[in-house]
Parts: structure tokens; C-alpha cells; sequence
């Protein structure tokens, strides 16, 4: 086994990283920080404004940048995206499984078209785009990294989220059923648990005195996260520092679950 010394380790030069769901939020902070590790990125939205937004903000910071406009949940569309990188000879190395949606509703009054919904982008998302990138790191025989972004609800469930639960607790699992089926080829495939962050997406969250409270009160840290507090473990699961953890979700969370 080639000695590789710790600097180097977390290094990403000559990698091409895909992150699924990154013009924005947590998808964002990812693709800058494995950019500034030295990834090339692929940012990665339904909408092409958006994608090209972020490419130029990556960019204007001196990064390796490119965008990819697709619908993870749509298997035509995912197929055909990485046809297209087939086609520009762009070998993604790492993918992280970013994309995602919420539903807040009690289950009792949940629509099925809702549900299908969330664990489609969440969830069935991860299996398609996941899917297409091992096929090529398969072919390639050079291994890869694949990360995907489950939550604290991978782990622990609350009211009127119950398909965004059932999505990420799915998530945890489907790490693990990739580890199972593709650690033979020297794929690794993690799992990062984000615990409260603040996000766009959490907005309305934040903005709500009691559940701003509760999430300062309930947890160690005594504040929300930050998107960019997730950049190392990211930068960690996608490096060679990882080459022998697969199969596992690290929980980002303040100590959240802990005191649970």
C-alpha cells in the first residue's frame, strides 16, 4: 500500500466532485469547500438560472467550477445528464447526494402525491443518481466516493415531517446497501446526519421564536449549525482520508443527538 502523508490526505486535486442540489444552502457551502480542497465541481440544479449563478460565484472566487441542469428524481433526465458528461469525457469521482425537499403536514392529513413526492427527491433520488455514477466508477476500476445527505431524522423522528423521517432514515440505509454491493470496486459510500441548520429552507423555522427556543434549549451547542460546518466532514468522506470507512453516517449535529 502506497504511504500517503497527512497533508495530502484531505487533498482533492485532480478530483471532479458532483453535487446534486447546490446552487444554494447546504449544497452550496459543499461544492465551494471541496472547490477550495482542490475538486473541480459540478454544480447541479433543476434550473438552469440558478446552476449558472453558482458557477459564476465559484468561479469570481478563482474556483474550478461547471454546472449540470437536471431533475434528480426524473431517471430520463439523470440518464441523460451523465450521458452528456459521458460525451464531455467529465469522470465524476465524487458525488454527494445533496438535493432535497420538505413537507410539513400531520401524516393523518398527508396526501399521497405529497409523500411520493418528498421520498422521491429524498430519497429515490440518491438511488438514481447513485446508480449512474458507480456504473462509471465501476467501468473505470478507480473507485470513487459517493456521500449522501441524510439528517437527524435518519436517526430520530418528529411530528408532521413523517416522509422527510421515512426519506432520511432510507438514506442512511441505502449508504449502507451501496457499501455492502460496491466496496469490492473501492467505492466508499457514507452518510452525513446535518443537525439544525440554518438554511433557506429553514427560514420559517428560525423565524419562529418557540422553535428557535426549542432547537437553542434542546441542544449542547446551544445554537443552530452553519451550512460551512459541514465542509469538513464532507471534504474528509470525499478525500483518501476515508479509503476505509464506508457504510457509515456521521451526525454533524452540536451534540443533538446525544442528549436526545
Amino acid at each position: 500500500m502506497t504511504q500517503i502523508k497527512a497533508p495530502q490526505l484531505f487533498n482533492l486535486q485532480g478530483r471532479t466532485a458532483l453535487i446534486t442540489g447546490s446552487s444554494r444552502g447546504i449544497g452550496w457551502s459543499l461544492a465551494r469547500g471541496m472547490a477550495e480542497a482542490g475538486a473541480k465541481v459540478i454544480v447541479n440544479s433543476r434550473k438552469a438560472d440558478d446552476v449558472s449563478r453558482a458557477v459564476n460565484e465559484l468561479q469570481s472566487l478563482g474556483l474550478q467550477a461547471t454546472g449540470q441542469t437536471f431533475d434528480v428524481a426524473d431517471e430520463a433526465s439523470v440518464e441523460a445528464a451523465f450521458a452528456e458528461l459521458d460525451a464531455q469525457h467529465v469522470r465524476v469521482d465524487i458525488l454527494v447526494n445533496n438535493a432535497g425537499i420538505q413537507h410539513r403536514q400531520a401524516m393523518v392529513d398527508l396526501a399521497l402525491k405529497d409523500w411520493q413526492r418528498v421520498l422521491d427527491t429524498n430519497l429515490t433520488a440518491a438511488f438514481l443518481v447513485g446508480r449512474c455514477a458507480a456504473r462509471r466508477m465501476i467501468e473505470r476500476k478507480q473507485g470513487g466516493k459517493i456521500i449522501n445527505i441524510g439528517s437527524l431524522t435518519s436517526q430520530a423522528a418528529r411530528p408532521t415531517i413523517a416522509p422527510y423521517t421515512v426519506a432520511k432514515g432510507g438514506i442512511k440505509m441505502l449508504s449502507r446497501a451501496m457499501a455492502a454491493e460496491w466496496a469490492q470496486f473501492n467505492i466508499q459510500a457514507n452518510s452525513i446526519g446535518p443537525g439544525y441548520i440554518q438554511t433557506e429552507m429553514n427560514t420559517a423555522l428560525v423565524n419562529d421564536p418557540k422553535f428557535d427556543a426549542w432547537v437553542k434549549s434542546s441542544n449542547p451547542a446551544q445554537r443552530w449549525g452553519q451550512p460551512d460546518e459541514l465542509i469538513g466532514t464532507a471534504v474528509f468522506l470525499a478525500s483518501a482520508a476515508s479509503d476505509y470507512v464506508n457504510g457509515q453516517i456521521i451526525y454533524v449535529d452540536g451534540g443533538w443527538l446525544s442528549v436526545l
